[in-house]
């Protein structure tokens, strides 16, 4: 059974935006390619994962123009939660529905030949370098219905390129605030990091619509050149309105690294997949992430990372904590292609369980097309173990407090190792609020 995604959405309300937009003609013809092909299209099929009834077609595609922030002050306080007010480096974007509503960007940034901006601006000051990567070597507009409809409904985003030879010390951060609790975020992120080059990326998604329903169809694309460096780090913090499908994808060449450091803390229904191919010899990447689950919400998390070049190292580890009914898929794969020789997979998924009613699924996938290589992986699932809260509660914690101590030990091991800073800071709070 697929799911329904009829859209009141066509060629003339595509070709409209598109030209509202000022965007390049080749933009506008992918986006009608694109709606084209949305629809012989299958939906993706996330394992053990049935995604018939979720909303991926209820939802408003434009946001009304918003006013733009003068200070970092007028924030709300759970978007200034998210940033360092007395640290903040100024290389800051923050997109208030679709429309950038704030940008800092530093001299020494744009003296190196930087780009740092949303992804509309980048499209009209540098088409052709938007171009040359958009939805190519990362991932595909045909992939499924939801990769087409993205491509051809994309609404916000943000667009990075750090020049050859060039390394930023202090990091990249965009705050993506859904505050309409009615409009859909097809949001765009594309961070190039041309040859030796480095960079730090920190993004964060939040909404509020608890009520009103929404979806989210999201798309990243990290190209990590010849030995580029390059560490992407997250906090999603989506409500439970909004149905997620989120697929961050990276590409990694010749003596390149990638580090993923993710913070899966939606409230509402999510998809998560994050993919790195190692396409050039002696590449590697490191994928952590930690979820909390809690409600009635349904998670399927995916990280996978492909070994095509020799001489690569890929590693997964991911923890979750699942809270009441939430229900929760862990999904590690790591894949060694015919002529990856002496590459290395290793992966590690745990999950732990806070109710009788509460489920995760860990399951390690590893798939192996060549002789000289190695390989490992270690998975867990269980629930809480009453002796542990025993002894807890027995020195005078409460129960509640006990299983918040309990949540923060499991989850320190991904936490620990995740090497952002700030998206450590991030996340330590995310969870004392999900776990309140």
């Amino acid at each position: 059974m697929t799911v329904e995604t009829k859209l009141p959405y066509d060629k003339d309300y595509i070709s409209q935006f598109s030209q509202n937009k000022n965007e390049p003609e080749w933009m506008r013809d992918l986006r009608l390619q694109a709606l084209e092909q949305a629809d012989s299209l299958e939906m993706p099929q996330p394992d053990k994962t049935k995604i018939n009834r979720w909303n991926f077609s209820r939802f408003k595609h434009e946001a009304v123009q918003t006013e733009e922030i003068s200070s970092l002050n007028d924030l709300p306080e759970n978007i200034q939660e998210f940033l360092d007010m007395e640290k903040e480096s100024g290389n800051l974007l923050i997109q208030r529905n679709h429309t950038l509503a704030y940008a800092s960007v530093s001299d020494e940034l744009k003296e190196k030949g930087v780009i740092f901006t949303d992804i509309f601006t980048a499209l009209k000051e540098h088409p052709e370098l938007v171009q040359r990567y958009y939805m190519k070597d990362a991932v595909s507009v045909d992939e499924h219905r939801m990769t087409a409809l993205h491509t051809a409904l994309m609404n916000g985003g943000a667009f990075v390129y750090v020049p050859k030879n060039v390394q930023l010390e202090e990091p990249l951060h965009v705050v993506f605030w859904q505050e309409d609790p009615e409009t859909a975020l097809f949001n765009h992120v594309l961070v190039v990091a041309d040859d030796n080059s480095s960079l730090t990326y920190v993004e964060n998604y939040v909404s509020q619509n608890t009520e009103q329903e929404t979806a989210a169809n999201i798309v990243t694309e990290v190209i990590a050149n010849n030995n580029a460096q390059v560490s992407f780090g997250a906090v999603d913090n989506l409500a439970a309105g909004t149905t997620t499908y989120i697929n961050r994808r990276g590409v990694a060449y010749r003596d390149a690294k990638l580090d993923w450091a993710l913070g899966q803390m939606n409230d509402g229904n999510t998809i998560s997949e994050n993919i790195t191919h190692l396409v050039g010899n002696n590449s590697e990447s490191n994928a952590r992430a930690v979820s909390v689950g809690r409600g009635k919400q349904t998670q399927n998390f995916t990280a996978q990372i492909v070994h095509f070049g020799t001489d690569t190292e890929g590693h997964i580890l991911q923890h979750g904590v699942m809270k009441e009914q939430s229900t929760a898929i862990f999904n590690g794969i790591g894949k060694i292609e015919h002529g990856a020789t002496r590459s290395n997979a290793e992966q590690e998924s745990r999950v732990l369980m806070l109710s009788e009613k509460a489920r995760g699924d860990a399951n390690p996938i590893l798939l192996i097309d060549e002789d000289d290589v190695t390989a490992g992986h270690a998975a867990s699932v269980g629930r809480v173990d009453p002796l542990q809260l025993y002894y807890l509660m027995s020195r005078g914690i409460t129960q509640h407090e006990a299983e918040r101590l309990i949540i923060h030990g499991f989850l320190a091991p991904v936490v620990n190792e995740l090497p952002i800073a700030s998206v450590k800071e991030q996340l330590t709070q995310v969870i004392e609020r999900k776990v309140y």
